[in-house]
C-alpha cells in the first residue's frame, strides 16, 4: 500500500476520441486526490464551473479575486502522466486559491487522458477547446486579456507551451494558430516530450509518453516533431520553468523555446518534491512564489 501511494504521488506529474457511451462505460475514473497540496490552504469554492466540451471532463473552474480588476488570468493544466485515474484538476485548486488571494483570476482545467478518450489527439483537442473559455471569461469579467499566463504542472507542462505555438497539418488537431497569451509557467514539467521521454517516464515510474503519443519516437518521429518546440516556437514574452524532480530542459530545447522571442528562465530545485513546489505554505513553494507571481502579474 505504501508503495502504491508513493507511485501515485510521484506520478502526478494515441488513442482517438471516444464516444459519450464509451466514456460512460469506462471503469477508470479521474482521481480527485489533492496529494497534500491543501496541507496549509483549503481550496476556495469556484465562482463558476464552465464547460468547454460535452464529455464529463470538459470543464474548468473559474476563481475570481476580490476587487474591481482588471485581473491577470492564469489558465492551469494539471498533471497525472496523461493517464486516467492518477489525477484531476482537484489537486491544483489550492494553488489556484492562493493566486486568487494574490489578485489573479484562474481557470483550472480538467481534460481527458489515456483511458477515457485522451492521448493523441483527444487531450490536444480538449486543450485547444478549453482556450475558448478565455475570451468568454474576459467578456463577462474584469480580466486583463493582455496578461494571460498558461500554467502546467508535470504532464500539464505540455499544453502550457503547446497552446502558444502554431501547428501545421500534421499536428494533433490539424492546422491551428498560436493562442494569444503573454507567458507560460511550467512546474516540474517537460520542455520537449520526445527529447525528455526517459526522464518523464522515470518520474511517472511507468511508460507514460508512448501510450499518450500512440507510438515510440522512433516509430512515429513526425508525430513527436509536430509538438516539438523545434518545429514551432511558442509566441510568448516569458517562459518560466520551476523544476524539482525533472531536470532542466536541454540547452537546445531552451533555445527552441526562446526562438519566438520569449525570455526563458529556469529555477531548479534539485531533489525537492514534485508537489512541494505547488503547495502554498511549503517552504519550497514559498521560495519560488515571487518569481511565479512576477510572471503572472506581467512584471
Amino acid at each position: 500500500m505504501r508503495h502504491l501511494l508513493l507511485l501515485l504521488l510521484t506520478a502526478a506529474a494515441c488513442a482517438p476520441a471516444i464516444s459519450a457511451s464509451e466514456e460512460a462505460s469506462t471503469s477508470v475514473k479521474p482521481n480527485h486526490s489533492t496529494y497534500g497540496t491543501d496541507a496549509n490552504l483549503a481550496a476556495s469554492a469556484p465562482d463558476a464551473v464552465l464547460r468547454y466540451a460535452h464529455h464529463p471532463r470538459g470543464f474548468a473552474e473559474l476563481r475570481l479575486p476580490q476587487g474591481e480588476g482588471p485581473f491577470p488570468l492564469a489558465v492551469i493544466y494539471h498533471g497525472g502522466c496523461w493517464k486516467t485515474g492518477i489525477a484531476s484538476q482537484a489537486y491544483m485548486a489550492p494553488l489556484a486559491t492562493r493566486w486568487q488571494q494574490e489578485g489573479i483570476a484562474t481557470l483550472n482545467v480538467d481534460y481527458r487522458e489515456v483511458g477515457d478518450g485522451g492521448g493523441w489527439p483527444g487531450s490536444f483537442v480538449d486543450w485547444a477547446a478549453s482556450t475558448r473559455l478565455i475570451d468568454e471569461v474576459a467578456a463577462k469579467h474584469p480580466i486583463d486579456r493582455a496578461r494571460v499566463t498558461l500554467v502546467g504542472h508535470s504532464a500539464g507542462g505540455l499544453p502550457a507551451v503547446w497552446l502558444a505555438r502554431a501547428s501545421g497539418e500534421t499536428g494533433p488537431t490539424g492546422k491551428r494558430e498560436a493562442l494569444k497569451a503573454r507567458a507560460a509557467i511550467v512546474l516540474d514539467g517537460p520542455g520537449d516530450v520526445g527529447a525528455e521521454q526517459p526522464a518523464f517516464d522515470a518520474l511517472c515510474q511507468f511508460s507514460a509518453v508512448e501510450p499518450f503519443m500512440g507510438a515510440a519516437p522512433a516509430a512515429n518521429p513526425s508525430r513527436y516533431g509536430a509538438i516539438s518546440p523545434a518545429a514551432h516556437a511558442p509566441q510568448l514574452a516569458q517562459i518560466l520553468f520551476v523544476q524539482a524532480r525533472l531536470p532542466a530542459p536541454s540547452a537546445a530545447t531552451l533555445s527552441a523555446l526562446g526562438a519566438g522571442g520569449a525570455k526563458v528562465t529556469v529555477r531548479e530545485n534539485i531533489g525537492q518534491s514534485h508537489f512541494a513546489i505547488i503547495t502554498p505554505g511549503n517552504p519550497i513553494h514559498d521560495a519560488n512564489e515571487p518569481a511565479m507571481l512576477a510572471v503572472l502579474k506581467g512584471r
